[in-house]
């Protein structure tokens, strides 16, 4: 998931850029999808309201995950042309006003789920915030280039929140969901990583171009497309969704798996730029397909 680049004109800018905030609506829009899908038929208002309520909490606990982010990685970022406008990388905010930012905001949306949620999705999103804040980005990111593919059980989970926060338990079709974004995570930050290569070898990270080389990074680009592509068949298969879901999860699935073959047959920079695009519109559509066909059903 990447992030857009925000003028760091003011401080509630910089605070708000903090948060990711690109990276942050993808995450929201995830966990709403498994709300909607927890609940049979169309919402009634009661279960809107605590849709909204628990889209906020979720909100609040993974901006606190970024700006944690910010902190421990000013040193990298600072290195990365992708990352060096971050308010903590240009010494425009201090740690420990970054800390606090973080904390309150960690805080305030763990009170929100637990008091007007349920204490389950309180205790998953402040697990997924250890995950992603402590896990992945002070142990994994800078030992492992296996990183994306451990860590990004983080950045699967926000189907599951949304799932739990509507029903109070974790079901099989939340676990679908996890695993669709699990197995597309690796090829998504991989294609970006090909092209940022040279930052990330100035940066220090272990990622899998540094360490593996192009070529490789290139056919596990593509193996994990195929592998995502029987993941994305599963919502049909266990009678989450019909034909129109399974319409378009073949069409995406096919085009991840066009990229990921022409990039393993002849790299370019501008190709991995298209490939690392077109994920993007691959999990927004796959997801938006889900809704649309869990109201014509």
């Amino acid at each position: 998931m990447s992030e857009v680049a925000i003028p760091n004109t003011s401080k509630p800018k910089q605070f708000y850029a903090l948060m990711k905030p690109r990276v942050i609506q993808l995450i929201v829009f995830c966990a709403l999808i498994g709300m909607v899908l927890a609940v049979p038929g169309l919402p009634n208002g009661q279960e809107i309201k605590l849709m909204l309520i628990a889209c906020f909490g979720i909100w609040l606990v993974s901006g606190a995950a970024a700006a944690f982010n910010c902190i421990v990685e000013k040193g990298i970022d600072a290195k990365m042309r992708r990352t060096a406008w971050r308010p903590t990388a240009q010494g425009e905010l201090q740690d420990w006003q970054t800390g606090l930012f973080s904390g309150v905001l960690c805080f305030a949306g763990c009170w929100v789920l637990y008091v007007y949620v349920n204490p389950l999705t309180m205790w998953l999103t402040l697990a997924t915030f250890v995950g992603y804040a402590v896990i992945y980005t002070v142990i994994l990111k800078p030992l492992t280039p296996q990183n994306i593919v451990i860590g990004g059980a983080s950045g699967a989970m926000p189907p599951v929140l949304g799932w739990a926060a509507m029903t109070g338990d974790v079901g099989a079709e939340a676990f679908i969901l996890f695993l669709i974004i699990f197995l597309w995570t690796p090829p998504h930050f991989w294609a970006l990583a090909l092209y940022r290569v040279e930052d990330y070898r100035k940066s220090g990270l272990p990622m899998l171009p540094v360490t593996h080389g192009n070529e490789y990074t290139r056919l596990q680009i593509l193996l994990y497309t195929f592998v995502l592509f029987a993941a994305c068949l599963m919502p049909f298969a266990y009678g989450m969704s019909s034909w129109i879901y399974l319409a378009v999860a073949v069409i995406l699935s096919i085009g991840f798996c066009w990229y990921g073959f022409k990039l393993f047959q002849n790299y370019s920079d501008a190709l991995a730029r298209k490939t690392f695009r077109f994920s993007l519109i691959h999990l927004s559509v796959l997801f938006a397909a889900l809704l649309v066909d869990h109201y014509i059903l």
